[in-house]
């Protein structure tokens, strides 16, 4: 899905196939001291190890590509720290590997690179134009063609290709909308970051039978700091 890589893509220095061992070695290692578990989904640490994370950001951030931090991409926006990318995909995979999945908020377009080499298709919604049209060269120049993307308010998903088998939120909300699970399928998995600043959840949603019916139940999955999922277009 994604082409060879050219020099450029591969990096040099601080941008370079060493850098991005470390990280992921950091990612599958994480120190006692650190209360959160370690990646263990070699599928999606490998697929880490290869995508060029540096092309994701801008030039003059290219050297912090591989710490283990997030990185402003403009618009008030960042791109994801390495581990919670990491730690999303491993949750939407752990069950089964879905065939079709929708991304709300493309930012960079590194989740959805990240997404794009283990499933089939992604589906993905930004609200920023501005932000979706560099995502959009990226995937180009990196040979991606197993996304589609489209300028929309997420918090409303992307109905005319529902079900889908998987959905992932890359903002926060205090409450997911109704919308979005109405675009699941009865046996898909919803990973998304709820709550407001400071008190945010990463939680997994899976419907589970209960006296009276069947209703979707989040699945805590640690503590994290996202940017809030607003509505309307930019």
């Amino acid at each position: 899905m994604m082409q060879r890589l050219t020099p450029e893509m591969r990096g040099l220095g601080m941008t370079s196939q060493r850098a991005r061992d470390r990280l992921i070695d950091r990612l599958a290692s994480r120190l006692p001291s650190d209360s959160r578990k370690p990646i263990s989904d070699r599928r999606v640490l490998d697929v880490m190890r290869m995508l060029p994370r540096h092309l994701f950001i801008e030039d003059a951030l290219a050297s912090r590509a591989y710490e283990d931090d997030a990185l402003p991409i403009g618009r008030a926006q960042t791109i994801s720290q390495p581990y919670i990318v990491a730690r999303m995909t491993e949750a939407l995979i752990e069950h089964a590997v879905p065939k079709k999945v929708l991304e709300v908020g493309t930012g960079s377009g590194y989740q959805a690179a990240v997404l794009a080499a283990l499933v089939e298709n992604v589906y993905t919604v930004e609200r920023i134009d501005e932000l979706l049209r560099n995502a959009r060269r990226r995937f180009r120049k990196l040979g991606i063609d197993n996304i589609r993307s489209k300028h929309a308010d997420g918090k409303l998903g992307w109905a005319e290709h529902a079900p889908y088998d998987a959905i992932i939120v890359t903002a926060a909300d205090d409450a997911l909308r109704p919308e979005l699970f109405d675009q699941l399928a009865p046996d898909g998995v919803l990973v998304a970051p709820v709550g407001k600043p400071g008190v945010q959840k990463l939680l997994r949603y899976r419907l589970v039978d209960k006296e009276g019916g069947a209703m979707w139940v989040g699945e805590s999955l640690g503590d994290v700091s996202f940017v809030p999922l607003l509505g309307g277009l930019v």
